[in-house]
């Protein structure tokens, strides 16, 4: 809570996938966009298509307020999708990444290339928690005691221990 103003802030959900999400890439990330809306959650992408657009249209059709982190400096180049109603233009490329999990309570990574594996790191170092459907399968060198993302193979472990874990995890 904001001591100062008596607010406190709107619990964030950051959902990182690929543009170029396969069809049951969507189908989870609009599944897990509405999951966290229905909560009360803020649900912020970095405002593409693919795993973006569909967590961006599950939180928007239930009535979700949707934040896209965009790499680009104003509207283009796909950025922002239909569903983001907060755009927010960087003009930063690929660097919006740190912006993205650096602003999340929890990060959850669907399918994803090299951009998904960098928000993945910069996530478990910030200590902001990752959970990961069919994404990057991380192993630490021995002896590293870093914490490693939270891994789901079924689609429907994920989905309930969303519903059940939101109002738990800590709004910083």
């Amino acid at each position: 809570m904001n001591d100062q103003i008596g607010v406190t802030p709107l619990p964030i959900l950051a959902v990182l996938g690929p543009s170029d999400a396969s069809s049951e890439e969507a189908a989870i990330a609009e599944r897990i966009g509405s999951v966290a809306a229905r909560a009360g959650w803020v649900v912020l992408t970095g405002g593409g298509s693919g795993v973006m657009e569909a967590a961006s249209r599950g939180a928007f059709e239930v009535g979700g307020l949707t934040v896209g982190v965009l790499p680009t400096s104003g509207p283009g180049g796909g950025y922002p999708n239909e569903w983001v109603r907060v755009p927010i233009y960087t003009g930063s490329g690929s660097a919006r990444n740190a912006f993205n999990v650096l602003s999340a309570n929890l990060c959850i990574a669907v399918g994803g290339g090299p951009g998904t594996l960098s928000e993945i790191a910069l996530a478990l170092k910030s200590g902001t928690p990752v959970w990961c459907w069919r994404s990057w399968d991380l192993t630490p060198p021995p002896g590293s005691d870093h914490p490693l993302p939270r891994v789901f193979e079924h689609e429907d472990e994920l989905l309930a221990s969303l519903e059940s874990n939101l109002p738990e995890i800590p709004n910083s």
